[in-house]
């Protein structure tokens, strides 16, 4: 019998590679739970399977009470979005010499909803000095269900132009928000780093950096709009993902946009969740670093 321990602190090394294959069809809705694990069960895979399955408990790294931070949920308007109104998670930095105005983050999901690891990233945001707001995409749905599986059948029944609109609204309020310097970058990941793209192309020079990891690259005709400097981070083995770059990154330097594109050697796609074992914390941790500092940078 498979020690259900053992399969909890299964790392990357020791998971192979054809499940992270059959785990990205999961993950982005062409296949299902149940044909994910008897694929990989198939292979004789399934304790590499079952331990890609997120644990959330592992995705803290700043509590909820820590003392850098303030977080609460906050509503606002959506006009012309899933349905008027949207609801996000807000992160303010706290504590002495820290009351405000702050450069702003918006924190963009994946394709699930509001989950705990993104909740902590707007954290970590906030921690770093950072006014951060994590959108909820499934708020006009009841918000994210508490499971991965429910939120990404969600999250594919929402008409998508609708919820990109969501997001462009956030993204609005988060900016002119009273404790915001106006000065607005957006990061996102899978889902939200296409949509980090999208929003510097739809925003022009009301968005001020944009740091999407692997994420969708903006449509070609889009490129010219955008006026945010750009931080791209990809996973090595992202093949979808990747073949996009070579066309991206020849318009952005068409265009004249600052950016700088970034593969992290040995990662998989969701490289950067660390609820999972696709989580590479080198990596992890230099592409946040780097986001830090590209932040910092152009919002001040």
């Amino acid at each position: 019998m498979t020690n259900p321990l053992a399969v909890t602190t299964l790392t990357q090394a020791d998971i192979d590679g054809r499940v992270f294959t059959l785990y990205d069809e999961y993950c982005h809705g062409r296949i299902d739970r149940r044909a994910f694990l008897d694929r990989a069960a198939a292979l004789g895979l399934l304790t590499g399977a079952l331990a890609l399955l997120p644990n959330y408990a592992r995705a803290q790294t700043i509590s909820f009470t820590d003392p850098r931070i303030k977080a609460s949920y906050v509503t606002y308007p959506s006009p012309g979005g899933s349905s008027g109104t949207m609801r996000g998670y807000l992160v303010q930095p706290s504590g002495t010499g820290r009351s405000g105005p702050f450069p702003s983050v918006l924190v963009i999901h994946e394709n699930r909803g509001l989950n705990p690891y993104i909740e902590d990233v707007a954290r970590r945001a906030a921690a770093e000095g950072f006014l951060a707001l994590a959108p909820d995409g499934l708020f006009p749905v009841g918000g994210y269900p508490g499971n991965d599986d429910d939120g990404r059948t969600l999250q594919a029944g929402l008409d998508q132009t609708k919820l990109r609109t969501d997001m462009l609204n956030s993204a609005r309020f988060l900016k002119a928000h009273k404790l915001s310097t106006g000065k607005l970058g957006v990061t996102g990941f899978c889902w939200g780093g296409g949509t980090t793209n999208f929003l510097a192309a739809e925003m022009g020079d009301n968005m001020h950096a944009g740091a999407p990891f692997y994420g969708a690259a903006a449509e070609t005709a889009g490129v010219a709009r955008i006026k945010a400097p750009l931080l791209v981070h990809h996973a090595e083995n992202d093949e979808r993902i990747n073949t996009m770059w070579p066309a991206f990154e020849a318009a952005l330097k068409a265009q004249g946009v600052p950016h700088e594109g970034h593969f992290y050697a040995g990662t998989q796609h969701g490289f950067h969740n660390n609820s999972t074992p696709r989580y590479q914390e080198a990596a992890a941790k230099l592409a946040w670093e780097r986001t830090v500092a590209h932040f910092r940078k152009y919002l001040g």
